[in-house]
């Protein structure tokens, strides 16, 4: 018998179990063991973006642990404000990467003890230590390494090295890139430029979220040869400034079709042909694709923007429910959750479980970009790609080595926000 291995019959543990009995046995004398079996029901509060929460996620955890989620959705910045000024409001948050620099110093975020977390030393190395394959990866804005460590469990500050105590344990990510009708524009692209090219005029479309378009924005800047970025996500005004007058310039000439707010727009103005180029989420590209529609979520030499998002835990969640919340992290890194994401083209954080839990052809075709030997479907079993297809932008690692900057949140950001909406009023 190993020595971490408590012998039954010690002291402490006959201790505890005796306590139990008495509990137990007290509990039933008084007739109320079933009312309090009953409040048991475990339910967690999951504050987060509707994208993130899903009805077969929800209904899968339950079927195999007995504890309720309960969605609360808000919209990205409202996940924010709520966990800056409401803690008490949720038990488990779903936040992106980036909104940790506004959340943290608060002291609303308990550190997430790894060694709680089954699968923690498995999490995929992009998030831990900025690398695909050992090749450090591009990490402008908020790279996830940077914020990942807290220095304690009640820290507000980040720790500069890993430590066991994480600020959030990663979700989903993936990288974004343009979208665009192959069929309608008949030439290769390859360049983040083709966005603000004339050629394309009326037939472009950028996204109307801040803090994201505005990284886009830079992205055709530098391609265009205009101007190099120190850190596209953490801009100077000057910076801004240069950025948002490109955009304004080639809105005046009519470059816009539309500056799309929600998933469902891009999907639609794609879908229609409204719009050949335009920046977009892979899964949005998928849906136009499930419409038997040709539309490329085109890998460019620039690299991509990278966004990440993940699970925390509020500073003043504590016994039942913080062993819930736990339970919760626990399972969905524990493979079918993961597999479920990357079956719709998201990426899971830890690979190897994931794996387990999908067929070889589906690794395959979404993971070692290798071309599908078998029709790929998703799962609500829409077709996705036919058998011979190959995956938008190839492997994870072609695709995730390829990263250049993060979505981030700039020091100047009420400035840029306030530029950024005299760009869509212009």
């Amino acid at each position: 018998m190993s020595s971490d291995v408590k012998d039954p019959s010690s002291a402490d543990n006959g201790l505890q179990r005796r306590s139990l009995l008495k509990g137990t046995a007290g509990i039933l004398a008084t007739g109320l063991f079933p009312a309090v079996h009953a409040q048991e029901k475990i339910v967690l509060r999951y504050l987060g973006t509707a994208v993130n929460q899903d009805k077969l996620i929800a209904e899968k955890f339950k079927a195999d642990t007995g504890i309720e989620i309960q969605y609360v959705a808000v919209t990205t910045d409202d996940v924010t404000k709520r966990a800056v000024t409401a803690p008490n409001s949720f038990d488990l948050l779903d936040t992106e990467y980036f909104s940790l620099k506004k959340i943290v110093p608060t002291g609303n975020l308990k550190g997430i003890d790894v060694k709680r977390v089954k699968n923690a030393d498995k999490i995929t190395s992009l998030f831990t230590t900025g690398t695909v394959a050992g090749k450090a990866v591009g990490d402008q804005g908020t790279a996830p390494k940077k914020v990942i460590f807290l220095e304690g469990e009640k820290s507000k500050t980040f720790a500069k090295s890993p430590t066991q105590f994480m600020s959030l344990i990663p979700t989903v990510y993936n990288a974004d890139t343009l979208g665009i009708r192959p069929d309608l524009i008949k030439r290769p692209i390859s360049s983040w430029a083709e966005l603000l090219n004339p050629e394309f005029k009326g037939k472009a479309a950028i996204l109307n979220i801040p803090s994201i378009g505005i990284m886009d924005a830079a992205m055709v800047v530098e391609a265009m040869g205009i101007y190099k970025y120190p850190d596209k996500g953490n801009m100077t005004k000057k910076e801004i400034d240069l950025t948002i007058k490109t955009l304004i310039d080639a809105k005046k000439a009519g470059q816009f079709r539309s500056l799309w707010k929600d998933f469902n727009e891009s999907v639609n103005l794609m879908a229609s042909g409204e719009v050949v180029i335009q920046s977009m989420w892979s899964p949005a590209v998928t849906a136009v694709r499930t419409k038997g529609i040709a539309c490329t979520f085109q890998p460019l030499k620039e690299g991509y923007r990278a966004w990440a998002s993940g699970f925390g835990i509020p500073a003043t969640l504590s016994g039942k429910k913080l062993d819930a919340a736990y339970e919760f992290i626990n399972w969905f890194l524990d493979g079918w959750a993961g597999a479920y994401l990357n079956r719709q083209g998201y990426y899971s954080a830890v690979l190897d479980t994931a794996k387990a839990k999908m067929e070889a052809y589906e690794w395959a075709y979404w993971m070692e970009g290798k071309p599908a030997s078998q029709d790929i479907k998703s799962p609500h079993g829409d077709v996705l790609a036919k058998k011979g297809e190959v995956r938008d932008g190839g492997s994870y690692e072609q695709r995730m080595g390829g990263i250049a900057c993060w979505n981030a949140v700039m020091d100047e950001n009420n400035y840029m926000v306030q530029k950024w909406n005299e760009f869509v009023a212009a």
